[in-house]
This record gives C-alpha cells, sequence and structure tokens, in this order.
C-alpha cells in the first residue's frame, strides 16, 4: 500500500476507540496495521448500528486500513503466536492495562526480549508512576478530572456536563500517533527501540489549562484562572432573523469593519472597551452581547455575505444533517460513498491530508473479525520453514 509510512509494521492491541484512532491514523498514511483480537472481537464492533453482527457503524470508522488477526492471548498458544508476530514489526501498542499486560507475560520485558529494537506503546488512563495508576480511565472519567464538565457549567446552566464528543479518545488517539512517529525517527537515528507511556490525563490537561491557568500561571498568582473570552456566556452562536451564525470578531480591522457594516461607524475610535485586545477582552461578554443584538436584526444568508465581504471570519452553524451537505465537503469528496466486501454501500471520511508525493492509496476497508487470521498466521509459519 502507498503513501509516506509504507514499510512501518504495527502489531495493534488497541480496542475501543482510543488506540484504534491512533492506528487508523498511520494505516490510512501506508503502515502495515495488524490488529490483533479477541475471539468475541474488539467491543466497538458491537456498538451502535450494524447490518451485520461485529462490523458496527462504529467500528468501520475507526479501523480502516488494518487487518484482523483472532487469537486469545489468554491462553500459552495466543501469546506465543503474539510474540512470534511481534519479531517481524516495528510498533507494538496496546490500550491494556500494565498490570494485566504483566499478567498476559506480554509486557515491555517480554516483547523486546524477542525483538530488541521494538517500538512498544503503552496508552493508559494515568501516568504509572501516580496514585492513580491503577484506575480505570474512560472518556468521560477524564473529562471529569481535566475540568471540562465544570466549564461547560461556568458557561451554561450549571449543569457539569460532558463534551457530546469522545473527545479524549480522539485527542490523545492523535497524540499517540505523534509518538510513535518520534519515536520511528529516533530509532532512525539510533537504532534503538523503547517503551512510550501515553497517559491520557496528563495529555489532556494542557489541552484545557494552557489557556484557563491565566493568572495562575504565576507565583504569586496575579488574577484568577480561566480565560475570559473563552469563558463569556455571550460566545455562542449567534441567533439571526431565521436561524443562526457562526462568528468571531477579533482583531482591531475586524471590529472597526463590524461596527461599520451595523451603522456604528464612530464606535471603535471612541468606546474605550475597543481600544485593544487587553481591553476588549476585559468587556468579552458586553461586547459579544453587542454584537448578538445586532445579529438578531437580519437573515442568516445576509450575515454570512456581508461578514465574509469584511474579512471577518463566519460560518454557517451545521447540525449532523446538514454537515454531510457541505458544499466544501463535496467539493473536496470527504464523505465518500464506498462499497464495503460485507456491508456494501456505506460513507466514509477521507484520510487525513493532501499529499503532493507518496498520496496515500483507498483506503483498505475494516476488516471482519479475525478475517486475515489464517493468512497472517500461515505465512508467519511458511517463513519459519525456509
Amino acid at each position: 500500500m502507498p503513501g509516506p509510512l509504507i514499510g512501518l509494521k504495527i502489531l495493534d492491541l488497541t480496542t475501543v476507540l482510543m488506540g484504534p484512532f491512533a492506528t487508523q491514523i498511520l494505516g490510512d498514511l501506508g503502515a502495515d496495521v495488524v490488529k490483533i483480537e479477541p475471539p468475541e472481537g474488539d467491543p466497538v464492533r458491537h456498538l451502535g448500528p450494524m447490518l451485520n453482527p461485529g462490523m458496527s457503524a462504529c467500528f468501520l470508522h475507526v479501523n480502516r486500513n488494518k487487518r484482523s488477526v483472532v487469537l486469545d492471548l489468554k491462553t500459552v498458544e495466543g501469546r506465543e503466536a503474539a510474540l512470534d508476530l511481534a519479531k517481524d514489526v516495528d510498533v507494538f501498542i496496546t490500550n491494556v492495562r500494565p498490570a494485566a499486560m504483566a499478567r498476559l507475560k506480554l509486557e515491555y520485558e517480554a516483547v523486546s526480549s524477542v525483538n530488541p529494537g521494538i517500538i512498544y506503546i503503552a496508552l493508559v488512563g494515568y501516568g504509572q508512576d501516580g496514585p492513580y495508576a491503577d484506575r480505570a480511565a474512560y472518556d468521560d472519567m477524564i473529562q471529569a478530572v481535566c475540568a471540562i464538565p465544570s466549564l461547560i457549567a461556568q458557561v451554561g446552566d450549571g449543569v457539569p456536563r460532558y463534551v457530546p464528543l469522545a473527545i479524549v479518545d480522539r485527542v490523545v488517539g492523535q497524540a499517540a500517533a505523534t509518538a510513535i512517529l518520534a519515536a520511528v525517527v529516533h530509532k532512525m537515528k539510533t537504532g534503538r527501540g523503547q517503551y512510550v507511556e501515553v497517559p491520557m490525563f496528563e495529555t489532556m490537561v494542557p489541552y484545557v489549562m494552557a489557556e484557563h491557568l491565566s493568572g495562575h500561571t504565576f507565583r504569586p498568582p496575579v488574577g484568577e484562572p480561566g480565560y475570559s473570552r473563552l469563558l463569556a456566556t455571550s460566545r455562542q452562536a449567534y441567533a439571526t432573523l431565521d436561524g443562526h451564525v457562526c462568528t468571531i470578531v477579533y482583531t482591531d480591522k475586524q471590529w472597526r469593519s463590524f461596527f461599520a457594516l451595523i451603522g456604528q461607524p464612530d464606535r471603535f475610535a471612541t468606546d474605550p472597551r475597543l481600544a485593544n485586545l487587553s481591553a476588549r477582552t476585559s468587556h468579552i461578554s458586553d461586547l459579544y452581547a453587542d454584537v448578538a443584538a445586532a445579529l438578531k436584526t437580519k437573515t442568516t444568508a445576509y450575515w454570512i455575505d456581508a461578514l465574509t465581504e469584511n474579512d471577518i471570519p463566519v460560518m454557517p452553524l451545521h447540525n449532523l444533517l446538514s454537515i454531510q451537505s457541505d458544499p466544501h465537503l463535496q467539493a473536496v469528496d470527504f464523505f465518500r460513498t464506498v462499497e464495503h466486501p460485507t456491508e456494501g454501500l456505506m460513507i466514509e471520511m477521507a484520510p487525513m491530508g493532501k499529499w503532493s508525493d507518496s498520496a496515500p492509496d483507498a483506503p483498505l476497508p475494516a476488516p471482519t473479525l479475525g478475517q486475515h487470521t489464517a493468512e497472517i498466521l500461515q505465512r508467519k509459519a511458511h517463513k519459519h520453514e525456509n
């Protein structure tokens, strides 16, 4: 399979979303990913709408460009088969808790004993040197301990809700893909593999706190935590005469243009709250409220045209249906109708990026459970015989 990562071999012992998302990113870019599944399969195979057992929509969207091998790692034969496969790969990735991997005798020491140059990636909930090391971790738990629901409560109705996305799994999955590539580059330079731990909690905290540490960045603090612009209660999609529109007025030029557009051309020069970025940030809730009041007076189409003409960022507010008909995504062929060998016609989302050289080929469809077990194990056995 062509692509910038052609030749990179990954043995994938991850399930659910975070790990499979990481390995799909790499598979999309040309890596050869062999997914090891238990006899019952990845749990996500059975989660959500499906046409055939074990082939849920959720599974299809995070497991393309992989081959599936079924092994019962709790048996001696399954463990030995996994170690045999590990001998010939560059990367071994797991999101099974380290203690469980040790019980399976598939911890780093065991795997590196058969492949000293292996890059062993352990996706964990919490760094293994801290008191949370053995705790179970799910997306919601990490959102909570990172204060995300508290932020939502602060700007909403006071109820600490979770972001309605598996946002932690996606962010940490992307971080894991980055860590793998960094370890590959290190190995290219030094010839050495290594153990890499990617914790969900510690990976997510900077995504929240880089802005919201705010005045608590300094010692002693020079203000309260929390970035006021992001916490402005009026920072939201704005109602128009016939719907909603999303815009952000940020720079001097944009604020000047906006007030001129709504018939207040002198406002920028005369309102001290607009004098500079710091002043605007201090009064951002009131200023966003003024924006909201103005946008209610005309239609969504008017504002998209008028704000775009004045180089003020603006986009329509999509829902889960309308985004599928977005003209930009249609133009770049993002939502593609493809035919899966067992599931028939389905929507597939485009792989990442555009490449002038080494462009990845059309993705391989997500595999059925154990689809490649015989092929890969027989090939491995034949290789040993020769």
